[in-house]
């Protein structure tokens, strides 16, 4: 398979407000290219797209094209199920919504050290192995959001699992709280082929600091800053898949153009991007990726990772100090829909999903102290 992977998490849609209403014409003009570029590998899961993602896939690609023409991966968050047999409905229902007959990639979802108890609590490896002896998975494997310690405990204990999904990008590559680097290199230890997820980090590697665009551009002129990050992630050994979560037709043309025949970066190259990095870490507020884990359990349903990118982009080169910005009135448009930053009551089920391990409760009221005035 090419390296690039279309991820169906961030698709076009509708309604700025609702994630569920996705823009099926466009998402199966960007299917259509995809496969007719020859790339392959599709990535979905339950809770995606507010619980839509699974039905798109079926709509935009299961039904439109042979079963072998593709390959389709989903996966089993550990927030679904509370027996044995949940396991098997919310597995059925995927089926069902997909229509796809099997997967040709399962994975047990987020795994960290406050989920990892639950699945061996309810068997889910030797769950999943049975699904792929009844042929209806054919590689099983999990994605993981934690230390590397952990997930070195984890494969030695599991040997079993075919391979790994990991959040691996050059800004987070020596992160405290992603730990990329390392756990790219126990993924490795293990001989693990590694699948990258969030290679752009919800975009943030697609909108740089004039600082970091200007050594880019300098560099290579032709091609797109998000392009430096997925590159990077595909240049890396062990890794077999990038996933990039497009929700644009331009996004899936500029992706294609430089991964249908993939270069990988040269060292300097990798210098530069360790460049970019420290560029960037030094003007982010909030390190949000934007997945929306921590929204849909919301109760105050306060739209935690719009408002973060309001704030990050105030917070970078001292915005701040200006004042007034155009994010102050896209701030109190949001608040229309969705609750104000200064309406979290603390409960922390935001932060007990966060794959980020993000202070969002901390963060919150900053952001609240910045807009709620």
């Amino acid at each position: 398979m090419k390296k690039l992977g279309f991820g169906l998490m961030r698709m076009p849609t509708l309604d700025p407000n609702d994630s569920s209403k996705v823009d099926i014409e466009q998402v199966k003009k960007m299917v259509d290219l995809f496969l007719e570029k020859g790339f392959t590998y599709f990535d979905t899961a339950w809770m995606y797209n507010g619980f839509a993602s699974e039905n798109v896939a079926r709509e935009a690609l299961v039904e439109r094209y042979p079963r072998d023409s593709f390959t389709l991966a989903t996966k089993l968050h550990n927030a679904f199920f509370n027996s044995l047999e949940d396991r098997d409905k919310v597995f059925n229902e995927q089926l069902r919504k997909t229509g796809a007959g099997h997967f040709d990639y399962y994975l047990l979802h987020g795994i960290e050290e406050s989920s990892y108890p639950h699945y061996e609590k309810f068997d889910c490896f030797n769950w999943l192995l049975e699904k792929k002896r009844q042929g209806l998975v054919k590689n099983a494997g999990f994605s993981y959001h934690d230390n590397a310690q952990l997930l070195d405990e984890i494969l030695t204990k599991h040997p079993e699992m075919e391979f790994v999904q990991l959040q691996i990008n050059y800004l987070d590559w020596e992160s405290e709280w992603v730990h990329s680097r390392e756990v790219y290199e126990v993924a490795k230890k293990h001989g693990k082929p590694i699948i990258v997820m969030e290679p752009v980090k919800g975009g943030t590697l697609a909108k740089v600091p004039a600082e970091a665009e200007k050594l880019l551009k300098e560099r290579e002129p032709n091609l797109s800053i998000a392009s430096w990050a997925v590159r990077f992630a595909a240049s890396l050994d062990n890794v077999m898949m990038v996933l990039s979560g497009m929700s644009s037709i331009a996004q899936m043309e500029d992706n294609l153009s430089y991964m249908e025949d993939f270069n990988p970066l040269t060292e300097d190259e990798i210098a530069l991007t360790k460049q970019v990095a420290q560029i960037i870490n030094a003007q982010i507020a909030v390190p949000c990726t934007g997945c929306s884990y921590c929204t849909s359990g919301c109760p105050m349903k306060i739209a935690i990772p719009q408002y973060f990118s309001l704030y990050n982009e105030d917070m970078r080169e001292n915005m701040a100090q200006k004042g007034w910005t155009i994010n102050f009135t896209n701030y109190e448009k949001l608040t229309g829909a969705f609750g104000k930053a200064g309406d979290c009551i603390g409960c922390g089920q935001c932060e007990s999903v966060c794959p980020q391990h993000l202070p969002i409760i901390e963060k919150l009221q900053a952001v609240s102290a910045h807009f709620d005035h």
